[in-house]
């Protein structure tokens, strides 16, 4: 989107605001609530809690954390897709939301009709990784070792259409390799297999193995994202291999939306508090000592995230031929 529509949005904001307030009364009235689908303590809930605090200091209103994990996500979108459009409920979005569209058969909502988008939170990295003692010491020693032996290569990832899972699958198709991607049932599952030699590689989130790689246990090939990652700057992007990889770009997101019916001055007044608060050294430390780069976004470019998103995992879905549930 270019500066001037920006900036007209951001005008929008405070006009539409004033007169809506004036006329429905105060908001926010009660604590927000935001509805996570992962558990307590990863990277997505502790996110949730970062931007949280900080948007919560600016309304002068509590922010509640609730986790409603398992299902795909199904769950916690359900919950906020039949809540009040109030402004007081909202739903952390993610690539798990895109993924689940291509993963369900059937969902009890639609993710592009029943939720109003807010704003991107922040991305951060998936990292491809293998044991320190490993001979393979560079995502071209990988690849070429993949070739020359097709079929034995083994990517460990956490379960079957988890964003890890497909992301390996995207990568074994785009570098053309023959690979058997290997689901485990988390990460310290992974990374048992990992270093006991069971798998060669891994395919997972930087943040929860950034510890085992400072350590030495496991050593990063490469990430998937735009730029190197902060903290690691000796680890190439995948992209930096060229040829078939030359053009990949993958990783995850948090974003925030509301039910679909939620007035547009409270979806234009979060949008810009959480602009505010993505600025903030304090919020971008905090996320940043996650492993997650702070990102504020225009409602439509979320929106445009999440359906380019929801192609993509749909094909990565079908072409690795993993059955709907």
């Amino acid at each position: 989107m270019n500066p001037r529509r920006r900036m007209a949005l951001a005008g929008m904001a405070g006009a539409l605001v004033t007169p809506w307030l004036a006329a429905q009364g105060r908001w926010p009235a009660k604590p927000i609530r935001i509805v996570v689908p992962f558990g307590a303590g990863g990277v997505a809930d502790l996110t949730a809690r970062a931007v949280g605090q900080k948007l919560g200091e600016q309304l002068g209103q509590a922010i509640v954390i609730d986790n409603r994990p398992g299902a795909g996500g199904v769950t916690a979108g359900n919950v906020v897709a039949q809540a009040e459009p109030d402004g007081h409920t909202l739903l952390l979005v993610s690539n798990g939301t895109a993924v689940s569209e291509g993963l369900f058969q059937k969902l009890p909502f639609d993710a592009q009709k029943d939720f109003a988008p807010i704003s991107l939170l922040g991305t951060f990295d998936i990292a491809l990784v293998v044991p320190q003692e490993s001979p393979l010491r560079t995502l071209a020693d990988l690849l070429a070792h993949a070739k020359a032996h097709p079929g034995k290569l083994n990517i460990a990832t956490v379960a079957v259409g988890s964003t890890q899972n497909l992301a390996a699958e995207l990568f074994k198709t785009t570098a053309g390799i023959d690979a058997q991607v290997v689901p485990f049932n988390g990460t310290p599952a992974v990374v048992t297999a990992l270093r006991g030699g069971s798998v060669d590689a891994a395919v997972e989130i930087l943040a929860p193995v950034k510890s085992q790689i400072a350590a030495k246990a496991l050593r990063a090939l490469a990430t998937f994202g735009e730029k190197r990652p902060t903290g690691l700057p000796d680890v190439p992007t995948a992209a930096e291999t060229g040829g078939p990889l030359a053009g990949l770009r993958i990783a995850s997101w948090n974003g925030l939306a509301a039910p679909a019916r939620t007035p547009a001055p409270v979806l234009l007044r979060l949008n810009a508090e959480l602009k505010k608060a993505l600025a903030t050294p304090e919020l971008k430390k905090k996320l940043a000592d996650l492993n997650v780069d702070a990102r504020w976004s225009t409602p439509e470019d979320l929106g445009n995230l999440l359906a380019s998103e929801i192609r993509r995992w749909s094909d990565v879905i079908a072409r690795a031929k993993i059955p709907r549930q």
